[in-house]
């Protein structure tokens, strides 16, 4: 009832593969890496799913219907915080490789749209990526549920905490929604309307936390570039993780600075996109899950 994809088996070799096929090496119960509910590896399709940091790789398990058997790269940081997570429920073991995983591959050139250097710790509700530099991006997000066709559907709302200018420009204009129309993203004028994909795009919910908004490589054949990343994984409520899995799909709201503001509640963070649609001073689009 095991999967064990053709990535996940080059990276732990053919021996591990082969004895996990076996049942030698899995876990019997676990919980999902996705949705983290219990899991058995012997009375349902069970993915395996190989997280890889810099110097650490867990071997984690999903169920099949949540998401398929892949290598998702994180940070060693956020991998080391998945191991303490991990150990403390006794539920998925972590099975690391015996030789570090290979360097990460050159950085890719500056993204078409700003890109957040590592933030600090973040408030639980609204991490932030930090003002490191003349005009660097500082992105706030906020997570909740934004009924949509009476479906409840993930969601994040970015909103940067000052204005965004356009790389290269000295200028003090806010050009935070024209690069991200740019690059796909679309205006809102109705919040009940389910935006359109945005290619190249996704989002990174892994352990069942979000972990980073990816934007498409600089360069074809490149790796996608991290625009908004966690200094440590964002807890998401348990019917937020719900709704990923059964859609795998999250939407993705941008609003310039001071449009949104933080909101406690999901019906006061939906009359704040309401109002930032109807000023015209709203855009999203809709991103598959990567990682769980």
């Amino acid at each position: 009832m095991l999967d064990v994809s053709d990535a996940v088996r080059a990276e732990i070799g053919e021996a591990e593969a082969d004895r996990l096929l076996a049942g030698e090496n899995a876990p019997g119960d676990y919980d999902c890496t996705s949705c983290r509910t219990r899991g058995n590896t012997e009375r349902e399709r069970t993915s395996t799913v190989l997280f890889i940091g810099e110097e650490t790789a867990v071997l984690a398990f999903a169920h099949a219907a949540c998401i398929p058997s892949q290598v998702v790269t994180v940070t060693e940081d956020q991998l080391q915080g998945a191991v303490r997570s991990i150990t403390a429920s006794e539920t998925a073991p972590p099975a690391g490789h015996t030789e570090p995983p290979p360097a990460p591959s050159p950085a890719a050139p500056a993204p078409a749209v700003p890109s957040p250097a590592a933030p600090p710790p973040p408030a639980p509700s609204r991490p932030a990526v930090p003002d490191t530099g003349p005009r660097q991006a500082v992105l706030g997000v906020t997570c909740g549920q934004v009924l949509i066709d009476d479906t409840a559907h993930p969601a994040i709302v970015v909103e940067p905490t000052g204005p965004i200018a356009r790389p290269g420009s000295d200028g003090p204009g806010d050009d935070f929604l024209p690069l991200l129309i740019e690059q796909g993203f679309m205006p809102v004028t109705e919040v009940g309307r389910l935006p359109a994909p945005v290619a190249g795009w996704s989002v990174l919910v892994a352990m069942g936390q979000l972990h980073a908004i990816f934007q498409p490589p600089a360069s074809p054949g490149g790796q996608p570039v991290a625009w908004w990343q966690a200094h440590q994984p964002l807890a998401v409520t348990e019917g937020w993780r719900t709704a990923a899995a059964k859609s795998h799909t999250v939407v993705v709201y941008a609003a310039p600075a001071g449009s949104i503001g933080p909101q406690p509640r999901e019906d006061l963070m939906r009359e704040a996109l309401e109002k930032a649609a109807a000023s015209g001073v709203l855009v999203a689009g809709t991103m598959p899950l990567t990682g769980t």
